[in-house]
């Protein structure tokens, strides 16, 4: 029995186990320290607006988006990377909180926290993310670079001279950078990734068939269809929406051309940004890149053929990091592990 417990407490302090978290768009991911990824679920939350409870969170309340009565309201609570809706972020959080320590008997869980924030985030938005930590139950609390935190996931000796390049695309923000010596040299953040692409889908599909559909549909669309270039096999995807002209339910095929051509605009957009980067970097930190590398993180990395445009475009080798879904999050828990280098990377709280 004994024996049990201890297996049980094994990573656990006296006030919770040290907790890395990605607060996306998208996505919230929750690693924690000795036991690995935890939680992925979606940055959603459903609220009853007539007696302001949460009804769900997460994979819950995303099945819940334009489904709802008038008195349920789903609200995504991040917006570019970052906080849109303080109150519910926090609740969120605290939720994802109290579900990593629901199997040990602590009453009141106060974990270190490390989450990771987007390249361009202002001294206010930096500061919600930390207060609605706090106020979710975190006693400290570190804010880390994401592409930083996606350099540790990818392996990357971010403290040496070595110029490191990291490109991290999301769902609400794309990030650039070059890093060396456990800071970023040269950067860019751009308010669009994921997201934009759904968006890309949907402009598409209304002006091109006059159909409307919703943001999962589109999403679905992009995970079976999106690439940046022809697939071996031509694909194709039945889908169904509503007629713009009638109003009545409809049914279209879209194919995996169509879709290319539906979010070229904006990979272009991501491409020239990498180009600009490189550009804007000393030359001996580029000599270094054109040696090892650029990397590619984040959801955006798995978009089939972008390593292939991006290495096209620059002239550099490109590669996607191992799991590039959690490549943030598990580098920034592997942080707990190398206190000094937390502290050069991180502003804590």
């Amino acid at each position: 029995m004994l024996a049990k417990i201890f297996r049980k407490f094994k990573g656990f302090g006296r006030l919770g186990y040290d907790i890395a978290i990605d607060l996306g768009t998208k996505n919230t991911l929750v690693f924690v320290n000795n036991k690995g990824l935890i939680i992925n679920e979606p940055s959603v939350v459903a609220i009853n607006n007539k007696t302001t409870e949460i009804l769900e969170i997460g994979h819950d309340a995303k099945k819940m988006l334009g489904k709802t009565p008038a008195h349920i309201q789903v609200i995504k609570p991040l917006v570019d990377g970052v906080i849109s809706d303080f109150e519910i972020t926090e609740k969120m959080l605290k939720h994802f909180i109290n579900k990593v320590h629901g199997d040990n008997f602590s009453f009141m869980p106060r974990p270190r926290v490390i989450i990771g924030i987007p390249l361009d985030i202002t001294e206010v938005e930096k500061k919600a993310v930390e207060d609605a930590a706090k106020s979710a139950g975190a006693r400290k609390v570190y804010l880390v670079e994401e592409v930083m935190a996606s350099a540790l996931g990818a392996g990357l000796p971010v403290d040496s001279p070595r110029a490191n390049m990291v490109v991290d695309i999301g769902g609400g923000t794309t990030d650039i950078s070059v890093i060396s010596l456990s800071g970023v040299v040269s950067w860019k953040s751009l308010r669009f990734a994921g997201n934009e692409l759904d968006n890309n889908i949907i402009d598409y599909i209304r002006d091109n068939f006059n159909v409307l559909i919703g943001e999962q549909l589109a999403e679905r669309i992009k995970v079976n269809l999106a690439s940046v270039i022809p697939f071996n096999e031509e694909r194709e995807m039945e889908i169904r929406g509503k007629d713009l002209t009638t109003g009545l339910p409809t049914a279209i095929v879209i194919s995996d051309s169509q879709v290319r051509e539906a979010i070229k605009k904006t990979i272009i957009k991501i491409v020239e940004n990498i180009k600009l980067t490189l550009e804007e970097t000393p030359p001996e930190l580029v000599a270094d890149i054109y040696e090892h590398g650029l990397y590619l993180s984040g959801g955006g990395a798995l978009l089939y053929g972008l390593d292939t445009l991006v290495a096209k475009a620059t002239k550099i080798p490109v590669m996607i990091v191992d799991d590039p879904l959690t490549a943030m999050v598990r580098g920034a828990g592997s942080l707990f592990a190398k206190e000094d280098l937390l502290k050069k990377v991180s502003s804590i709280f």
